[in-house]
């Protein structure tokens, strides 16, 4: 249940949910006919423009992408995959049941390293929601699907969240006795991927995948209109900077 209530939460603590807190308060506020309430209101104005503003997405985001570098030449006895999203019930080629997006981009650089170094995969990741995909599962059968062996993929289908995934795969690389775990998922999801398997005992090697911005950015008008995917790509941003903050407190 904790779970369920820390996702809720969050969701009111960063935007948009923060906003519509705000802006029912400015209703109050004003309904009081209470001044301060127009400058609540101007302030959440600015920072809706300033979240949406692709120029300051990709400043919030970049430093959590590009905090590790993926090797050159990996090496690893076992490459893990953490979840990253899953469609329940879709059709798809091989049944039915899709990675989402990050997830997607996850499993392809998940495919080609096995292809490249010939060691199992763990795919780490459950089903968060009634409605939403078991994502090991779904994995497994993609995995499947592109060539690689059945007894080579180990599927951990508990985890509900990043810290469940480092404690039920640590467990997992424990008893296989693997050596050297190559860890992959989302770059922006890298640095507090790494900390909470730290806080397990267990070192990887980090392999950061589906990336949002490149190395480096540069200022013109599109860069500082708004958008809707820039508002997404700095809500995904600040909620893993929430979210290493929570794992170093806890």
């Amino acid at each position: 249940m904790f779970i369920y209530f820390y996702k809720c939460l969050v969701s009111f603590l960063l935007p948009p949910g923060i906003i519509i807190i705000a802006l029912a308060v400015i209703n109050v506020s004003m309904w009081r006919q209470r001044v301060w309430g127009r400058s609540l209101l101007s302030g959440c104005i600015v920072v809706m423009l300033v979240m949406s503003s692709p120029y300051v997405a990709d400043g919030l985001i970049r430093p959590l992408e590009y905090q590790y570098q993926p090797p050159i030449e990996p090496a690893g006895d076992v490459i893990v995959m953490l979840g990253g999203g899953a469609v329940f019930g879709s059709p798809d080629i091989g049944g039915y049941g899709n990675l989402t997006g990050s997830a997607a981009n996850r499993m392809m650089t998940v495919a080609r390293l096995e292809k490249k170094l010939g060691v199992p995969v763990i795919l780490s990741g459950g089903q968060v929601y009634k409605d939403t995909g078991q994502e090991a599962i779904i994995g497994k059968r993609i995995l499947m699907e592109l060539g690689i062996a059945e007894d080579r993929i180990i599927t951990e289908d508990k985890s509900l969240n990043t810290a469940e995934n480092a404690v039920n795969v640590q467990k997992i690389i424990a008893e296989n006795n693997y050596k050297q775990p190559i860890l992959v998922t989302s770059a922006f999801h890298m640095p507090r991927s790494v900390l909470n398997f730290e806080k397990c005992g267990q070192a990887v090697q980090p392999y950061p995948a589906d990336y949002f911005t490149g190395p480096q950015s540069r200022l013109y008008v599109n860069k500082i209109v708004p958008s809707a995917e820039a508002f997404r790509v700095s809500y995904i941003a600040l909620h893993e900077y929430l979210g290493i903050i929570a794992t170093k407190m806890i």
